[in-house]
């Protein structure tokens, strides 16, 4: 039998893997790199997480990925260069991290790589009837990654989530479902990145099928970009300070939640695709606000921001849902955005995921070494039910080392 096969099954009957899960999201700032210790598989799984640092991107790797991010007409010959190159400026990031953990490739078991995420089509934003299908785009080959590392790497989880009938995201339902349910308490687990989502958790032993995860509009996506557009020297804005001093454009906000996402039935994706500086441009332009400052400018987005998940949560829940909520990713950070969210949903108790044991900022590359497990060690895990159902799949597509 082929080694690396015998190598991938000895690997299913440990108790325990030492994954390393990856991520790179839509805000470009750098590779989270999570190295993980899971013991078994499914709802008995235990994380311990060992290291974890983001790596960032320099100013030359972001340029490289926005000549093609979220644009509809790129250089093809750029594109599949970007590919491999990527794949291998991950792999190198892997093993600096390792070098500085003084950890040795050979005492990992797999790399669980998301991958760049370079443009996402779902149907209901792309609406081209000669393409009637779900689509999205990462770069980063996994058979770079392994080769590079000498790891067995898993990557390209989110076509399998697309085959079988999903969005390609959000795919934190998997994660937030196996490690963070609860028998004390509902959930709403809050990933604020440059998009948001959330996945509710009944409680344990109540009816499963009622969990759910859904994109809910942008988290920092368009605050980022604006504070780029206006103020090169910064890369975002620190603590929300900027927006703090501002004044929310009511004009503007009911421009920006005027798009019919906001309506559509939950859960649904969204991407940069869509909520892009063009979109800001387009209702500042109907609301005759493009004069409008910086800091009010950014102080009605974080209101945008915060109003989307608070209408997608009463959608569900009613008016007044009382939930305990956990926030990560980058948005988890900023008092502006928490401030409007505890305003708009006034019964929560907000919380970040350090609360639960998992860092808020390396809570999405902990997702994918736990998807990576799940492949090679678990069962397909069924969660949700109806149009809310989470497809039950293993995902990503393993590349051997040699």
């Amino acid at each position: 039998m082929n080694q690396q096969l015998v190598r991938l099954y000895q690997l299913a009957q440990q108790p325990s893997r030492r994954i390393i899960g990856l991520m790179s999201g839509t805000s470009l700032d750098g590779l989270d790199v999570a190295l993980c210790r899971l013991h078994g598989h499914g709802t008995s799984t235990r994380l311990e997480l060992e290291h974890f640092a983001t790596v960032p991107y320099d100013d030359d790797v972001r340029h490289r990925i926005r000549q093609v991010f979220a644009r509809e007409q790129v250089s093809l010959e750029y594109l599949t260069l970007l590919n491999p190159w990527l794949g291998h400026l991950h792999a190198d990031m892997i093993l600096q991290c390792l070098q500085q953990w003084q950890v040795a490739p050979r005492e990992v078991d797999l790399i669980a790589s998301h991958g760049q995420t370079v443009y996402h089509a779902p149907q209901h934003q792309h609406q081209r009837p000669d393409f009637p299908l779900n689509a999205t785009l990462q770069l980063g080959d996994g058979d770079h990654v392994a080769v590079r590392t000498g790891i067995i790497t898993l990557s390209d989880f989110r076509q399998k989530h697309i085959a079988a009938g999903g969005e390609g995201a959000p795919l934190a339902a998997y994660g937030d479902y196996l490690l963070l349910s609860s028998p004390h308490e509902e959930r709403l687990l809050l990933n604020l990145g440059g998009i948001a989502n959330f996945t509710y958790l009944p409680r344990t032993g109540q009816d499963a099928s009622t969990a759910f995860s859904t994109d809910t509009g942008p988290g920092n996506t368009l605050l980022d970009a604006t504070v780029r557009q206006h103020r090169p020297e910064l890369a975002y804005d620190e603590d929300g300070r900027l927006a703090s001093t501002g004044q929310v454009h009511e004009g503007l906000l009911a421009e920006l939640l005027g798009h019919p996402f906001f309506a559509a039935a939950l859960p649904k994706t969204t991407g940069p695709e869509l909520f892009s500086p063009a979109y800001l441009q387009q209702a500042q332009e109907r609301s005759n606000t493009t004069g409008l400052g910086l800091e009010d400018t950014l102080a009605t987005l974080t209101e945008f921001s915060a109003l989307g998940v608070a209408r997608a949560a009463t959608q569900v829940f009613g008016p007044r849902p009382a939930l305990a909520v956990y926030a990560s990713g980058g948005g988890a950070h900023n008092p502006a955005l928490q401030a409007a969210l505890r305003r708009h949903l006034p019964n929560c108790r907000f919380d970040t995921t350090e609360t639960l044991g998992v860092l808020p900022d390396a809570k999405e590359a902990i997702l994918f070494a736990l998807l990576a497990n799940e492949a090679v060690a678990g069962q397909p895990v069924s969660i949700g039910a109806g149009r809310q159902r989470v497809p039950a799949v293993s995902m990503g597509k393993i590349s051997f080392p040699g």
